[in-house]
């Protein structure tokens, strides 16, 4: 009976220094969080080779469940954090133009009329997304980020996991990407060629599309000339 009681009372001590240890209601990651959350830090291993890269993206975005505005352009990236986009619709000229550090996008809304720029705040919702992301959280760096944050501090409420070949499929719940307050889901697909995203869907609490990203002809490491980034 002493043994027993010491063995209790040692319990008791263990879960007052070290809460969740040895209960049946401490919360483990679940074995799709740590598949997920390996994924995500090849990823960040991955991008931390990675000197610059160019991309065509494809991006839609929905209103009540409805495809409402649609974009394609070729993305450029270059660290540290320049960023060039040539947009080919709906506007086929307009080319913007950042680099870390500067409080101006230059805007050229004809790229073959290369005088003619406007400078704009990044804070401008004319050079911002429909779902107000600003430029310089476009790049592939900031949403492994945001990626690997949410992986860690947001419960994930479903088992999604698919390796395909050359592709990983999941799902992340995380906070919304702009002011990170709302919880939305997000459906992701990550070529291993170079552990990077090729399809990223978002949706709300409720299931409903908010966005849906398709990017093609990954060009890794290409050595990108400055000038590329230069008005």
């Amino acid at each position: 009976m002493k043994k027993g009681r010491t063995i209790l009372i040692f319990a008791l001590l263990v879960q007052s220094f070290f809460p969740g240890v040895g209960s049946p209601l401490a919360t483990e990651p679940s074995v799709q969080e740590n598949r997920v959350l390996l994924i995500a830090l090849k990823m960040e291993e991955a991008f931390k080779e990675m000197k610059d890269y160019h991309c065509d993206v494809e991006q839609i975005f929905y209103q009540e469940g409805s495809a409402d505005q649609h974009f394609r352009f070729t993305f450029y990236f270059k660290k540290n954090k320049k960023i060039r986009v040539d947009f080919d619709a709906p506007y086929p000229q307009l080319s913007l133009f950042y680099l870390e550090g500067e409080d101006r996008i230059t805007l050229v809304p004809l790229r073959f009329v290369r005088w003619l720029r406007f400078r704009l705040s990044p804070d401008d919702p004319r050079v911002q997304t429909p779902a107000g992301q600003r430029i310089n959280q476009t790049d592939m760096g900031y949403f492994i980020g945001f990626l690997i944050a949410n992986l860690r501090k947001v419960p994930q409420k479903e088992d999604e996991f698919e390796e395909d070949g050359g592709q990983v499929k999941f799902v992340l719940w995380a906070m919304d990407y702009i002011k990170g307050k709302s919880v939305e889901k997000y459906r992701i697909i990550v070529s291993k060629q170079h552990w990077l995203p090729i399809r990223i869907e978002r949706y709300d609490v409720k299931g409903m599309p908010l966005e849906v990203i398709s990017i093609a002809n990954y060009a890794v490491n290409t050595a990108l000339d400055d000038q590329v980034f230069q008005p």
